[in-house]
C-alpha cells in the first residue's frame, strides 16, 4: 500500500517546513543547530498538523544520524528496552518520541539515566503544554520550543506543492478548491493534505473542483482537547470577550465551545462571569444565568444553543463591575496576613448593650462592626453605572452618618 501524500511530502530538510521561521528560518536556532552539526534534546510542542514531526525529521535527516521513532503510549516498556540498547551498542541514538506528554514512570525511569549521559538525545511531540503535562525532570534536561500555528498562505503553498506529486498528473484542480481546503483545515497542513488526496481519488471527471471537496467533507476542523491548552484558551477567550463586552466574539467563542459538545465548561464559566465580571452591575444577571443553564439542560442540543445564545449575548452587553469580589479578596487578604482584631464586645452573642437596627429610622444605627484593630478599613468601593450605581448612593450615605 501506498504512503499517505502527507509522508510522501514529508520534508527532508529544514528548509522545506512550511511555516515556523521562529525556530527554522535562517539564523534561528534550529536552523543554527544543524548548521553547525550539533544536537540536543528536546520537545516540540503545539497543534497537529503544524511540523512538529516534519522538523524532527528533516533534523535527523540533515544530520544524518542513527535514530529510532517510538509512540509513548503505543510502545510498551520493551520497545524501549531495545532502543536503550542500541543506543548503548552504537554510542549514542536519537530517539524521537511522539504523545511525549503519555510518558509513564517505568519509561521515564529506563530513559532518564540515558538521556543524563547522553547515550539518548531526545526529540519528544506533543499537543500538550510541556510545563503542565510532561514530568519535570525529563522536561528539565530538554530544550522546549513552541510551533506556531500554520497561516493560511502556508497550508495553500503546501497545497500547490502537492500537486506535484504523480497522484495529481492527470487531475485538473480548481483553485477555489485549494482556497476550500486551506479554509476547513483548522490550519492543519496534513488534514488538508489527506481531504486533498481523497479528493483525488473520489472524483468522477479527473477534476478537483469545490463541491468535489464539499462532498467529502464539508465541516471545518479546529483543534480540541478538553483536556489540553487549547479548549482552555477558548475558555478564557470566551470570558474575556463577555468581560470586554465584545458581543460577536463572545458568540464565537460559545460556538466552539457548543461544536466541540462541552456544554458542562460552557455552565460553569458563565456562572463565574455572572458574578466576577458582571456582579453588582446587574445581579439579575445570576438567576437569569441558572434558567438558561436549566433550559439548555431540559432542551439538550442542537436546541441548547438558543438560550444560551440568548444570555451570553445579554452577558455581553451588560454593564460591568468586579467591585464585590475584588473587596471580599482584599479581605481574605488581610485575614490571611493576620490584620483582624477581635469582634467588639457589642456585636458579641453575650453583648446587652448592642443597638437592633430596625428599631431606628431607615433600619440604621451608627455603631462599629469592624474590630477595633482595622474599624476605618474601606474594603468596598463602588462603580458608578447599573444597578450598583443605586448601592453607590445607599453606601455614600452611611458613610456619611457614620463621619458624622
Amino acid at each position: 500500500m501506498d504512503k499517505p501524500l502527507a509522508q510522501r511530502l514529508a520534508p527532508t530538510k529544514l528548509s522545506e517546513v512550511l511555516g515556523q521561521q521562529q525556530l527554522v528560518g535562517k539564523g534561528k536556532v534550529l536552523y543554527n543547530l544543524v548548521k553547525k552539526k550539533k544536537l540536543f534534546s528536546m520537545i516540540l510542542y503545539g497543534k497537529p498538523g503544524i511540523g512538529k514531526t516534519s522538523i524532527a525529521n528533516a533534523i535527523v535527516n540533515e544530520l544524518d544520524v542513527r535514530y529510532r521513532f517510538l509512540n509513548a503510549t503505543i510502545h510498551n516498556k520493551k520497545d524501549f528496552d531495545i532502543v536503550v540498547e542500541e543506543a548503548k551498542m552504537y554510542g549514542g541514538l536519537v530517539l524521537i518520541m511522539d504523545e511525549i506528554h503519555r510518558l509513564n514512570k517505568d519509561k521515564q525511569d529506563l530513559l532518564l539515566p540515558q538521556l543524563e549521559n547522553g547515550t539518548i538525545t531526545l526529540i519528544g511531540m506533543t499537543t500538550s503544554n510541556p510545563y503542565h503535562s510532561i514530568n519535570p525532570a525529563i522536561r528539565s534536561r530538554c530544550h522546549l520550543f513552541e510551533l506556531k500555528e500554520l497561516e493560511h498562505a502556508d497550508i495553500l503553498k503546501g497545497l500547490k506543492k502537492a500537486l506535484k506529486d504523480d497522484t495529481f498528473k492527470d487531475i485538473k484542480v480548481d483553485k477555489k478548491a485549494l482556497e476550500y481546503i486551506a479554509n476547513v483545515s483548522g490550519n492543519d497542513l496534513r488534514y488538508a493534505y489527506n481531504l486533498l488526496e481523497i479528493s483525488a481519488y473520489t472524483t468522477n471527471d479527473n477534476k478537483i473542483t469545490e463541491d468535489t471537496v464539499k462532498s467529502v467533507n464539508s465541516k471545518p476542523v479546529f483543534f480540541s482537547d478538553k483536556n489540553s491548552d487549547g479548549h482552555y484558551d477558548v475558555l478564557s477567550a470566551f470570558q474575556k470577550s463577555i468581560r470586554g463586552s465584545d458581543v460577536d466574539a463572545a458568540l464565537h467563542y460559545l460556538a466552539r465551545l457548543i461544536v466541540e459538545g462541552d456544554l458542562d465548561s460552557i455552565y460553569r464559566r458563565m456562572s463565574v462571569i455572572a458574578y466576577e465580571d458582571i456582579g453588582l452591575a446587574n445581579p439579575n444577571i445570576g438567576p437569569k444565568v441558572m434558567a438558561a443553564i436549566e433550559a439548555a439542560e431540559l432542551v439538550g442540543l442542537p436546541e441548547a444553543r438558543i438560550p444560551l445564545g440568548t444570555i451570553v449575548t445579554e452577558m455581553a452587553l451588560s454593564p460591568k463591575s468586579n467591585t464585590a469580589h475584588i473587596a471580599l479578596d482584599e479581605a481574605i487578604n488581610d485575614i490571611e496576613k493576620g490584620s483582624t482584631g477581635n469582634v467588639p464586645n457589642h456585636i458579641k452573642t453575650t453583648s446587652t448593650t448592642y443597638k437592633y437596627p430596625h428599631d431606628y429610622p431607615g433600619s440604621y444605627v451608627v455603631q462599629q462592626y469592624l474590630p477595633d484593630k482595622i474599624k476605618h478599613k474601606k474594603y468596598y468601593h463602588p462603580k458608578k453605572g447599573g444597578y450598583e450605581e443605586k448601592l453607590a448612593i445607599i453606601y455614600e450615605k452611611i458613610e456619611k452618618l457614620k463621619e458624622e
